[in-house]
């Protein structure tokens, strides 16, 4: 109760108030926000046209990576449940919407009890689903209360994480406490949850989900995908830089400025992938390229007469096509790795490409265990990142080799969906 007070009390005014804030400089936050009106209202109409099945399985995520995550486990229940979704980012909302295996998808609304508990009278869940860690306290208490389960899938949970901190691991642990089942993505990590619950509390390791739904992409993508107008090709060697931000574009163009004057023969062609390629990003990554004279061009300004022999650089200005660029790349690097966290390592291991990224990977298990495996290097300048493509530039077998190291630990981990589905179906 104490833990309770402190944040519906103190905790919850300063986040709202903060969140509203932020709002008036940040472009998503202001969109989550009046995603987020009527929509109560907006649930009540899905539910009423939703399949008229016994059971409920109500999924929460974050964002687009978790929902990833959720994907694979969604499919596997969707004939045997009602599949509810709610999210927090905005950037999970188009995604959600083309998504057919749901019946009801909306924002969750801020996590104040009433809203907690007017969520679990619209939906009657069967079983409530957290993906990975955007786990709600509210949420979490009142559909405790009411004995609904609770499971946590893919769980991960760092080791400089705050909630092991002194001074809030009792809050933390009054929320983990009420959560039925951990489903972790690794011993390291289920040994930490352990830390929050209570000794007797049922914490699993069943793996990662990701590694199912990025192999499964990384297949359905044919090698001879046409991603250009005509016959418009790009020569060898292609560094693809996916989901990157302006912090890692410094580096990146500081390394390719290196390399064309060390390696002049190699005639490296760079494809930036900005992680929202709002057309403010684009303007401001083309005035860049214009200030350091490289040859570029966006992939929306391509027509069928298009000679890319002729640009350095090609930014691609849409959405929804870097899982498959990566299949064009020698060498792929990963953004967010610069920035603050670094985005989906998987994807390009699981299309066997040798990958790099910066040092802030705190973040992500599987881009340690890519460095383990020797399957990625990380780098912290762009010295240090021109030498790492140089060897790799000029070594194709060894690049073919990392590559391969990538692929072969995505397959070792196939097989978390099973796993995670043998604990869910007691619930569903």
């Amino acid at each position: 109760m104490f833990w309770r007070f402190v944040y519906n009390a103190f905790a919850l005014p300063v986040i709202f108030i903060g969140f509203h804030l932020a709002a008036c400089c940040n472009r998503k936050i202001r969109e989550g926000i009046i995603g987020r009106r009527q929509v109560f209202d907006k649930l009540t109409d899905q539910l009423r046209d939703a399949r008229n099945i016994e059971k409920t399985a109500w999924f929460h995520f974050t964002s687009v990576g978790e929902f990833e995550q959720a994907k694979p486990l969604i499919e596997a229940i969707y004939a045997d449940a009602r599949i509810v979704l709610t999210f927090f980012s905005p950037s999970v909302a188009p995604n959600v919407e083309s998504y057919q295996y749901v019946d009801a998808a909306v924002y969750l609304p801020f996590d104040t009890p009433r809203n907690a508990d007017r969520l679990i009278h619209l939906i009657k869940p069967t079983c409530l689903i957290f993906s990975r860690y955007d786990i709600w306290p509210n949420l979490v208490w009142q559909a405790s209360k009411q004995d609904i389960p609770i499971i946590v899938i893919a769980g991960t949970l760092h080791a400089e994480s705050k909630r092991l901190s002194r001074l809030v691991r009792g809050f933390f642990r009054s929320v983990h406490r009420c959560i039925t089942l951990h489903c972790a993505i690794s011993e390291a990590d289920a040994a930490r949850f352990q830390q929050l619950c209570p000794s007797e509390h049922q914490v699993v390791v069943t793996g990662d989900t990701r590694y199912e739904q990025v192999y499964r992409r990384a297949l359905s993508v044919e090698p001879n995908t046409e991603f250009f107008p005509g016959q418009a090709t790009l020569n060898r060697p292609i560094l693809m830089a996916g989901s990157t931000y302006s912090d890692d574009e410094k580096v990146l163009l500081e390394t390719y400025q290196m390399l064309r004057e060390d390696m002049p023969e190699h005639n490296l062609h760079l494809v930036l992938v900005p992680h929202e390629p709002t057309s403010k990003r684009i303007a401001e990554i083309q005035a860049e390229l214009n200030k350091r004279k490289f040859r570029h061009c966006c992939l929306s300004a391509l027509n069928s007469d298009a000679n890319l022999e002729e640009i350095d650089i090609l930014i691609i200005d849409a959405v929804g096509l870097l899982a498959k660029l990566y299949q064009l790349a020698d060498i792929a690097f990963v953004g967010g790795s610069f920035h603050g966290s670094v985005h989906n390592v998987m994807e390009p291991a699981a299309m066997a490409k040798p990958v790099l990224f910066g040092p802030t990977i705190q973040n992500s298990y599987e881009a340690s265990l890519l460095l383990e495996r020797g399957a990625a290097k990380i780098v912290h300048t762009p010295r240090q990142m021109a030498d790492v493509l140089t060897e790799w530039l000029n070594d194709e077998e060894k690049r073919t080799k990392t590559g391969n190291m990538g692929k072969h630990l995505i397959e070792e981990n196939l097989g978390a969906v099973e796993q995670t589905l043998a604990h869910l179906q007691k619930y569903v």
